[in-house]
């Protein structure tokens, strides 16, 4: 039972850190279109990039102390992107030059969206793999 709570509460990090990420890429995708300015745009966004990064170091540490392996490995080097760019100051999005990183900023959300669709189905699988060990 304890292997399913796990993974459960896995899911549920992953499922906050894909909403947190689509949030912020619909910021960007709002100032694009010019819904919104570039100041309210960098608020939001930084306003969550901190709590992204919360997130998903206390998710590898939890992958860590769990001793599972395979997804801590999978989770490290995002988390390793995520340290470096917070230690060289380079984790908020800066108001006056938005709209020159605009397509950086953008590339850069969709990668990590898809490296964490990636781990989301691979906690996804060994979920469903624990739920089915239970019902035996």
């Amino acid at each position: 039972m304890g292997t399913l709570w796990l993974w459960l509460l896995s899911f549920f990090f992953l499922v906050g850190l894909l909403c947190t990420l689509g949030f912020q890429l619909m910021c960007l995708v709002d100032l694009e279109f010019d819904y919104i300015n570039p100041y309210d745009s960098a608020s939001r966004i930084n306003g969550v990039v901190l709590p992204e990064f919360i997130v998903q170091g206390v998710l590898c540490f939890f992958f860590l102390l769990t001793r599972n392996w395979l997804m801590f490995v999978f989770s490290l080097p995002y988390l390793c992107y995520n340290v470096r760019l917070y230690m060289q100051r380079q984790h908020l999005v800066d108001v006056t030059e938005i709209y020159n990183q605009l397509r950086w900023e953008k590339k850069l959300r969709f990668f990590k969206i898809g490296y964490l669709i990636i781990l989301f189905f691979l906690s996804l699988y060994w979920l469903i793999s624990s739920i089915s060990e239970e019902d035996e």
